[in-house]
């Protein structure tokens, strides 16, 4: 089976020191990324950890796809115990940064411990220099990839950098590469905060040699040929589809359909792309790099769920709007879904969607953790009380834009994520709406034959991050390619897949996460949830609440 190479890198934070061990029974069974990080986690992070700890530790890793040339390989794994959901969470992102840290040579890369002083890490196939940097202390994201270029000629496709809210310990603060892409969910930006890293940096000349069949440059050609909408707008473009559904997030959660959709949906993203924008030897180039002059903004996206967040969600149906927001989610380094939900938790508690003015300050008070801003630093899960607003998370993690509500295999996929409430973990919207061919869909409505597909699914996108390959490949990654590229047969890969996510759930289960936490906001809205619940564990092997039992956890 194709997988990673190379050693563990392990950083002491604390005595400034590097180590490297030899990996490769972990890589063999979870061929890297997700996989490999999952893995060294359960092993290595204490079951009742708290995410700020000095024993808490942050995992960056790619797998063997980014030796290749192929589309859809420009991503990165990072992986800890998240402070917004206090469960173990992976987190991967796109952009160039993947073949540099491929290049240092190490397939992950191990930070315990805590820094006595602010410091950037370079990363080089020699080892890891410590940089003391107080003057970067508050700095926003394009100021210290600023600093890296200007005085170590680091470009920001080397760099993963935490802004100012990582600093601040805000729990869904993200890590930022090539300055505009995030490992987003799950605020893993605030543990490299509490760390005291600022940034790490990456590059060398050891790559391992790993063989990628053909095959790839047939999958790669196709992603450069094929007229996909995505092309054009993003995944926007799913946004008129979902208001259409009356499966558009609106207003806090509280309605399902936009009236000021047209202003935000992917026609209106369309008119502000100024140029194509892609990762790391991706000819799919699927990013949006957007600019309004008059306003005076540029940034990147924004992409369907912040447009829900900082949109619809927050009554607000003005692009240049929404790409503002964006943009300082990136300069602080904030996960612009949560940021944009907790901002709509507080414009719902104080009667203010729409007001643009006050949701761009809010955002600024957030990262810095001033006045309000430092109570909505903490997540929706932890403030709604205060603001006399429903709970709209699972697991402490807030919802993403495809509407469990309408799409009930997605609903399910939500509360049973390992991660909570996040779009990615299986992917199951696509099956719903449907964006695959009708042999693979399904009606939104109800459960039939949904918790089996859901768990491979679920297997499936936990083997793309280990991969690395983009979830975006699934209208050209089929079974057989899979087979083809990763030399096994698709069920034993799947198999792969399933050890992850077990894995993962009995990190969980020892930190207390059971059936309860399993559930949603309208759960007693959906006939036959529960039993869906039920089928779903059934075939994972866990016990009625949801628990992995001691005889399951995979080596």
């Amino acid at each position: 089976m194709l997988h990673a190479k190379g050693p563990l890198l392990t950083v002491d934070l604390g005595d400034e020191t590097s180590r490297t061990e030899d990996i490769d029974g972990i890589l063999e069974s979870y061929v890297g990324g997700r996989g490999v990080a999952t893995r060294l986690a359960h092993e290595r992070v204490p079951f009742d950890v708290d995410p700020f700890s000095p024993d808490n530790r942050v995992y960056f890793s790619t797998g063997p796809m980014q030796a290749s040339n192929m589309s859809f390989t420009g991503r990165t794994n990072c992986t800890s115990v998240s402070p917004l959901t206090g469960g173990l969470c992976s987190s991967n992102a796109g952009g160039f940064v993947s073949r540099n840290f491929a290049d240092a040579g190490y397939s992950a890369v191990e930070l315990a411990g805590v820094s006595d002083e602010l410091v950037v890490l370079h990363v080089t196939d020699e080892g890891v220099e410590f940089e003391a940097v107080p003057d970067l202390a508050g700095a926003t994201v394009p100021e210290t990839v600023a600093y890296l270029d200007d005085e170590h000629d680091i470009e920001a496709d080397r760099t993963m950098v935490v802004g100012p809210a990582g600093e601040n310990l805000v729990r869904f603060a993200s890590i930022m590469t090539s300055e505009e892409r995030a490992f987003g969910r799950g605020g893993l930006g605030a543990v490299l905060g509490s760390k005291n890293v600022k940034a790490l940096t990456f590059g060398g000349d050891a790559a391992p040699d790993i063989e990628i069949p053909a095959s790839q440059m047939e999958i790669h050609r196709e992603a450069a040929t094929d007229d996909h909408i995505m092309k054009r707008q993003g995944t926007v473009a799913v946004l008129d589809l979902a208001n259409e559904m009356d499966g558009l997030p609106s207003y806090y959660f509280s309605e399902r359909h936009f009236e000021g959709a047209e202003g935000i949906n992917g026609d209106a993203i369309e008119q502000k792309k100024y140029k194509k924008g892609t990762c790391s030897a991706c000819a799919f180039a699927c990013k949006l790099p957007t600019r309004d002059e008059a306003a005076g903004v540029e940034t990147e996206g924004p992409e369907f769920e912040v447009t829900m967040a900082f949109g619809s969600n927050s009554g607000v149906d003005d692009i240049v709007e929404v790409m503002k927001s964006n943009e300082l989610c990136d300069r602080y380094g904030l996960d612009a879904i949560s940021a944009g939900n907790t901002v709509a938790a507080y414009l719902a508690s104080e009667d203010e969607f729409g007001n643009t003015d006050l949701i761009h300050d809010l955002v600024e008070k957030i990262a810095l953790r001033e006045g309000v801003g430092d109570d909505l630093a903490e997540g929706i899960a932890r403030v709604h009380d205060d603001l006399g607003v429903e709970n709209w998370t699972v697991k402490g993690m807030d919802f993403a834009a495809h509407e469990g509500r309408v799409l009930h295999g997605q609903g399910l996929s939500y509360a049973v994520a390992n991660r909570g409430a996040d779009h990615m973990y299986a992917v199951f919207y696509s099956q719903e709406y449907p964006l695959v061919g009708k042999d693979d869909a399904y009606p939104p409505e109800g459960f039939e034959g949904k918790p089996k597909r859901l768990i491979e699914k679920e297997n499936q996108m936990a083997l793309n991050d280990s991969g690395i390959v983009c979830k975006f490949s699934r209208d050209f990654m089929t079974p057989e390619r899979y087979e083809m590229l990763f030399g096994a047969d698709f069920e034993d890969l799947l198999a792969v897949g399933d050890r992850i996510v077990t894995l993962e759930r009995h990190f969980n289960n020892q930190r207390g996460f059971d059936r309860g936490d399993d559930t949603l906001p309208y759960a007693d809205e959906l006939d036959g949830f529960e039993a869906a619940l039920d089928a779903y564990y059934e075939r994972r092997g866990w016990t009625d609440d949801g628990v992995v039992p001691s005889g399951n956890v995979p080596a």
